[in-house]
C-alpha cells in the first residue's frame, strides 16, 4: 500500500513540477519572448535545475507546443477538445440553440487562456521556421472543433432551415476566432462575458430561427 501512495505522491509532485517549469516559460516568453528567453531563465524562475527541463521536455520548441496545448485544453491531460466534457455536454443538447450556448461558452473558456499567448505563438514561428513545421501536416485544430459541432447543430430543431454544415462550420471558425476575441477584449476593452454575450447573439441571430 505504502508504495502505491508513494508512486501516487511522485507523480502528483512530477506534474506539479511540469505545471511550474511551464508556467515559468508562459511568463517569460511574453515578458521577454521567445528567442530572448534561455531554458536556464525557464528553470530559475521555476526553481528547478535546467537538466529537469531537458529531460522532461526535450527542447524549447517542445516546451512550446505543450505550453500551447496546456492553454488549449486547461490542463495537462492528453484529452483532445471533442473529448472534453463541455463539448460533449453541448453536443448532447437537444435543440440548436442550447448547444449554440454551451459551444460559446466553452470556446470563451478556451479564448480566455490562448488569446494572450496567440501573439507570441506567431512571433516565435515566424523566428524559428521549425516551430511552424511542428504544426505543419496537422488540420487546423480549431476548425476542426467547429466543424464537428456544425455537423450536429445543423441536424437539431431550432436550426435555419437549409443551414449547410460547411458554412456553419465556416461561421463559427470566423467570429469565435482569437483575433476577434483579442480586438475586441483586448484592444476595445471588452469583458470576456460581454464577449461572449455579443458572440451568442450573433450567432444565433445567424444560425437560429427567431
Amino acid at each position: 500500500m505504502s508504495e502505491v501512495k508513494d508512486g501516487g505522491t511522485r507523480a502528483r509532485k512530477a506534474r506539479e513540477t511540469r505545471m511550474r517549469m511551464l508556467d515559468a516559460a508562459r511568463d517569460l516568453f511574453l515578458e521577454r519572448g521567445y528567442g530572448a528567453t534561455a531554458l536556464q531563465a525557464v528553470a530559475d524562475r521555476a526553481g528547478v535545475a535546467v537538466q529537469t527541463i531537458y529531460f522532461t521536455f526535450g527542447t524549447k520548441r517542445v516546451l512550446l507546443k505543450e505550453l500551447a496545448d496546456v492553454a488549449i485544453a486547461g490542463d495537462q491531460e492528453p484529452v483532445a477538445t471533442m473529448d472534453r466534457p463541455w463539448f460533449r455536454d453541448a453536443l448532447a443538447e437537444e435543440t440548436a440553440a442550447d448547444q449554440l450556448r454551451l459551444h460559446v461558452r466553452g470556446t470563451r473558456e478556451i479564448l480566455d487562456r490562448v488569446a494572450p499567448i496567440l501573439e507570441m505563438l506567431r512571433a516565435a514561428a515566424l523566428a524559428d521556421p521549425q516551430i511552424a513545421a511542428t504544426w505543419d501536416g496537422e488540420a487546423d485544430p480549431r476548425f476542426t472543433v467547429h466543424a464537428a459541432a456544425a455537423r450536429s447543430l445543423v441536424t437539431k430543431p431550432g436550426i435555419r432551415a437549409g443551414s449547410d454544415a460547411g458554412y456553419v462550420a465556416d461561421v463559427l471558425f470566423g467570429l469565435l476566432s482569437p483575433e476577434l476575441y483579442l480586438m475586441l477584449v483586448r484592444d476595445r476593452g471588452w469583458s470576456p462575458e460581454s464577449w461572449e454575450r455579443w458572440a451568442l447573439d450573433t450567432l444565433s441571430g445567424q444560425l437560429c430561427v427567431p
